[in-house]
């Protein structure tokens, strides 16, 4: 494969699944992504698929990303609560991270879906005049409607939202496209589903494995729901508390020996963080 490019999928704050592969791909094959023709994304795909055409290390948008994270979780209602505004948080994140030719640097080689307002046809954006205007399409491209607010941003004088409702994996129609897509399915990098018992659905572009077992599986009553006690966050809470590190015992679901074996990326990211 001579020519190739790379697609990343829109999925919100689970775009933490992509800087895991990234930093993995940057570690073992970085001549993978260094050398893609064009790099795509929608929603927060597009976010991380500016970073790499840009230039921004990997572990300072982990860091931001777990910080977003965070500073959301803040609040009673999350990213719904009235004082907080993820994209303003994401429009700020942009203006601090990004270089003063950032917009030279991702025109041509960029590749950001949007869908628009008016008739929820999808656009592909590759060229960007000016640094706001690569600001103005990566906002575009995450505003979901209500999630992020009521009043979608615009670039060029036409008004925008997510592209993931229109095209989720922006460049999948050419084959030479790898995907990057945090839900089990036929994304060539994505998790793998960890029983052949589930049905597939098709979103923009990306294919979804959904487990049958958890359709199955009965809703808990709501008193019940309401009395169970998340010992694990407890615990973390605990440890943050006296400085110590929860033990394996008391985290039988947490294996060591997976986190031991982190890209170092990530790693400093988590430890940053």
């Amino acid at each position: 494969m001579k020519v190739w490019n790379i697609s990343f999928a829109g999925c919100g704050f689970r775009s933490i699944y992509h800087l895991g592969a990234l930093s993995c791909l940057l570690q073992w094959v970085p001549h993978l992504v260094h050398g893609a023709a064009k790099i795509g994304g929608a929603s927060s795909g597009c976010l991380v698929a500016a970073a790499l055409t840009v230039g921004i290390p990997i572990d300072q948008f982990c860091a931001e990303v777990l910080t977003m994270a965070k500073e959301a979780r803040k609040h009673t209602l999350g990213v719904f609560h009235p004082t907080f505004s993820l994209l303003r948080t994401v429009r700020s994140s942009l203006l601090q991270k990004l270089p003063e030719d950032a917009h030279l640097r991702a025109s041509g080689r960029l590749c950001v879906s949007l869908t628009r307002m008016a008739d929820r046809k999808n656009v592909l954006v590759s060229e960007f005049d000016s640094r706001e205007e690569l600001i103005q399409v990566l906002m575009c491209s995450c505003f979901f409607p209500v999630y992020c607010g009521f009043i979608p941003p615009s670039y060029r004088g036409v008004h925008y939202m997510d592209g993931a409702l229109s095209n989720n994996m922006p460049l999948f129609e050419q084959r030479n496209t790898i995907t990057v897509a945090p839900f089990s399915g036929e994304s060539d990098i994505c998790p793998i589903e960890g029983t052949f018992n589930f049905f597939e659905v098709h979103y923009g572009n990306v294919s979804i494995q959904v487990n049958t077992d958890l359709v199955r599986t009965p809703c808990l009553p709501p008193s019940l729901v309401e009395g169970v006690k998340l010992a694990c966050c407890e615990l973390v809470k605990k440890a943050e508390l006296t400085g110590l590190n929860p033990t394996q015992e008391e985290h039988g679901w947490l294996d060591h020996s997976v986190t031991q074996n982190l890209p170092a990326d990530i790693k400093r990211s988590k430890r940053d963080g």
